[in-house]
């Protein structure tokens, strides 16, 4: 075991690099905090290379003892040390580095009616975070990220999803190769766009469905808007015409989940 008490130690300065996405590509690696997030990465089957512990804040020592870390290099660090790389309320004591795996289309593994939830170019960790929590809440199939703006391994994303990037079948891939997959298994698509004239809940969701979402300050490109079987759209009755990105997802992905019957 090596036990670290500096934050000026060569591997913590390392760690903290990790924080920036550049960094997090270029060694395939990122960083997850918390117990719970870190055990839903390991089951996920991630490789945790390093397991970082404080003893002075950790209640339990059921994380060191796992079977699923056996192969982690444990680091025994003090209060200053994980002060300086924690970035989370409710401190735990517990931080892992893993390997990045990013799954591809030919990888998932859907159900006889898939749900697809697609967010085109989204931008905000925090948002991406919130839908990933909708998205397991809901059950979808997967969440296909396309052209992406933002990191999935980014330390805020895996905070506010807290660890349901884990939990979910999360893909990146171009707009052309999702549509391209998305045909090929015959699954229709609903584009939310604020100019369309029917309604989310008027739709017929009982059939393989992808739910396309674009970013809050531009909606989707015309790409999925020409390309999509369908534009829908939520009834707006305040003064607003937009709800936040993740509020709208967690809207259709939870209709579609009524109309069936929530999986009864």
């Amino acid at each position: 075991m090596i036990q670290i008490s500096s934050v000026s130690n060569p591997k913590i300065k390392a760690l903290i690099k990790l924080e920036k996405s550049g960094h997090r590509t270029e060694l395939g690696l990122f960083t997850v905090e918390g117990k719970k997030e870190i055990l839903l990465c390991a089951a996920a089957g991630y490789h945790i290379t390093e397991l970082y512990y404080c003893p002075e804040i950790v209640k339990d020592n059921s994380l060191i003892q796992n079977a699923l870390f056996k192969a982690a290099q444990l680091i025994e660090i003090s209060i200053a040390v994980f002060e300086k790389i924690a970035y989370r309320e409710g401190r735990d004591g517990y931080f892992a580095v893993a390997k990045t795996n990013y799954k591809t289309l030919a990888q998932l593994q859907l159900s006889k009616t898939p749900l697809i939830v697609i967010l085109e170019a989204v931008e905000k960790p925090g948002n991406l975070g919130a839908i990933l929590r909708s998205a397991d809440a809901a059950k979808v199939d997967a969440v296909i990220v396309c052209d992406k703006k933002t990191d999935i391994f980014n330390p805020n994303a895996i905070r506010s999803s807290l660890g349901c990037i884990f939990t979910n079948q999360v893909v990146c891939c171009s707009n052309d190769e999702c549509l391209r997959w998305l045909t090929a298994q015959g699954i229709n698509t609903y584009a939310a766009a604020l100019t369309a004239s029917e309604f989310y809940h008027e739709q017929d969701f009982k059939k393989p469905t992808a739910l396309v979402f674009g970013t809050e300050a531009d909606g989707l490109t015309d790409f999925w808007l020409n390309k999509a079987d369908k534009q829908i759209k939520i009834p707006m009755r305040g003064k607003i015409d937009s709800l936040n990105v993740s509020g709208s997802c967690a809207i259709m992905m939870f209709e579609v989940g009524r109309q069936r019957g929530f999986g009864e």
